[in-house]
């Protein structure tokens, strides 16, 4: 077993939840999804005493739902917005630094068929601005292919229009793992972040100022009273719902809309590369393997449902199905070959007259008069440099005082997870030896490996040598057993949710998992977590009603 044991950046819930109540906090953070997390470690770090609650678990609304990509934003550049192409694509190599076990290099091939969006001229052209813009030197730069080298790149696609091809460089992640990797490093620095707990009111002093948050903690079943000198909602689809609480709605507000992924069996869409692909109506879509399966998204429109139960319709699937049987002709998928899928939203900033694929993924703050500062809009790619603006925005507020104890931003150099690698051929190595000790305890599938590695670095380690503690049992068991340990004691896991979807992406990437082994995992779960009759009951409800939705395409949305 490889020697280097994890340092834990530990979410101790019952620790944090006494901090909560019994400290005043220079910052209150409410949301906690990939921006909230961002804005947390980058406070935390500067010295704030700071606090993030979530409604929810963490990365549970659309920082849980994206492509999974820590991409630079190619069609941005169609759309001439020049700034967010050079900030995403910077901001990727950045991020796979702090965490290159978790934000991988992929290789991204853009095909160009007769009447595609992108001719190859304009295809050669973009894609090395796009380099320009994103300062990609050497084997990451651009290739341009002929027919033949496209072909030979992915055989799958249709030979009858394919004209060329361009390659490029793109990372891929778990958008959910991380977002918890964020909080947890944020903890480190002392940080105080705790998941379901809802921001249900504001109070406010005679000036009319935010003093207070009133909240309500679904595990204690107890309200508390958060106050803090300065406010934060990075609460996403739900923003213009506080800003309407604080009477602070004005005619700039959000534009809903909904993406959608497909995820198939590997050997159903067997793909040999990532792929970013035209759809008729003049959209991109990307097709990803990852693992055991391939996936394929998204959808764009405009979303008026219900934003606590977002699903995917017979029409999102009909329109990703066409899609995927255009482009790969042979391949044939019918709805049978879909094995899960995610339904999420994106909170873009609204303009009028555009369509819901023609708006801006650009970040803007609200500020309210209140002392209120909302974020909305953003990708996943720029979560470091919304919090860098987000803070700016606070410390505008601040006074000499408190502005002189502050330490400028170092989220650029902090590593996400300890103990660090130091590149990305370190992570290739770990994952080697990762598969030598899964042989020596009975596991020969290559892709537990690659799984543990890829979702938990060099912590890893630490849950092998737990599973080592589950006897009379098989070892596949011992290893999830082991994972929901580790994920309770060290990641403030409180649900079966948080367990299947968040930690783990079981219920996408690996769904016969969960029917093979939810029994002992719930009985584990109630043992760590004393769980009674009812709430199992619930737990076991609330979870059937998650496998329906990633399996299940509905005639409309929920309102």
């Amino acid at each position: 077993m490889p020697e280097t044991k994890s340092d834990f950046s530990v979410l101790n819930r019952v620790h944090q939840l006494e901090k909560l109540q019994n400290e005043v906090f220079d910052l209150a953070i409410i949301g906690g999804g990939i921006t909230g997390a961002g804005i947390v470690l980058d406070a935390a770090s500067r010295g704030l005493k700071v606090c993030l609650i979530e409604k929810n678990d963490f990365a549970s609304g659309t920082s849980n739902k994206s492509t999974k990509l820590i991409h630079g934003g190619l069609r941005y550049l169609k759309q001439f917005e020049i700034s967010l192409v050079r900030e995403s694509g910077s901001e990727r190599a950045i991020v796979h630094k702090l965490a290159p076990h978790l934000v991988i290099p992929e290789k991204m091939l853009l095909p160009l068929s007769e009447g595609g969006t992108y001719g190859r001229i304009m295809t050669a052209i973009g894609l090395k601005v796009y380099d320009f813009l994103a300062d990609v030197h050497g084997e990451d730069s651009r290739i341009m292919l002929s027919k033949a080298e496209t072909l030979d790149k992915e055989p799958l696609l249709n030979e009858d229009v394919i004209l060329g091809g361009g390659l490029y460089a793109e990372y891929r992640t778990d958008d959910a793992r991380l977002t918890i990797e964020i909080l947890k490093k944020a903890a480190s620095f002392g940080a105080t972040i705790i998941n379901y707990c809802e921001m249900q009111a504001f109070n406010y002093d005679e000036d009319s100022k935010i003093e207070s948050l009133n909240c309500y903690d679904y595990n204690s079943e107890s309200h508390l009273k958060i106050k803090a000198k300065h406010y934060i909602s990075a609460t996403g689809p739900w923003v213009d719902l506080l800003r309407t609480k604080d009477h602070s709605i004005n005619d700039k507000h959000l534009h809903l809309t909904k993406g959608v992924h497909l995820v198939f069996p590997h050997n159903k869409l067997p793909i040999k590369q990532s792929i970013y692909f035209d759809v008729d109506d003049g959209r991109m879509i990307f097709a990803i393997p990852r693992g055991r399966v391939t996936y394929v998204g998204t959808t764009d429109t405009t979303y008026l449902g219900n934003k606590d139960r977002v699903v995917a319709t017979r029409k999102d699937v009909d329109y990703l199905l066409n899609a995927i049987n255009k482009t790969f002709p042979k391949v044939n998928v019918t709805v049978n070959d879909v094995e899960s899928n995610w339904a999420g939203l994106r909170p873009l900033i609204h303009q009028d007259d555009k369509d819901p694929s023609e708006l801006s993924r650009k970040d803007e703050l609200f500020i309210s008069k209140t002392g209120l500062i909302s974020i909305a809009g953003g990708k996943l790619t720029g979560y470091r440099k919304m919090a860098q603006r987000t803070l700016d925005a606070v410390i505008s507020q601040m006074n000499s005082s408190e502005k002189s104890r502050l330490k400028s931003s170092q989220t650029q150099s902090i590593s996400l997870v300890n103990p660090a690698f130091e590149n990305f051929d370190a992570v290739e190595n770990f994952e080697n030896e990762l598969e030598g000790t899964l042989k020596d305890l009975g596991i020969s599938d290559p892709y537990l490996a690659w799984y543990l590695c890829s979702n938990y670095g060099k912590q890893a380690i630490d849950i092998l040598s737990k599973s080592e503690d589950f006897k009379n049992t098989d070892a596949l068991e011992r290893l999830i057993r082991a994972e929901l340990w580790y994920c309770i004691n060290f990641e403030m896991t409180q649900r079966l949710s948080d367990f299947f979807v968040r930690r783990t992406g079981r219920l996408y990437f690996d769904i016969s998992s969960i029917h093979k082994y939810r029994d002992i995992i719930l009985k584990d779960f109630t043992t760590y977590l004393n769980w009674n009759a009812n709430r199992v009951a619930s737990e076991n409800e609330n979870l059937n009603v998650l496998i329906q939705d990633a399996t299940t395409f509905y005639d409309e949305e929920f309102n």
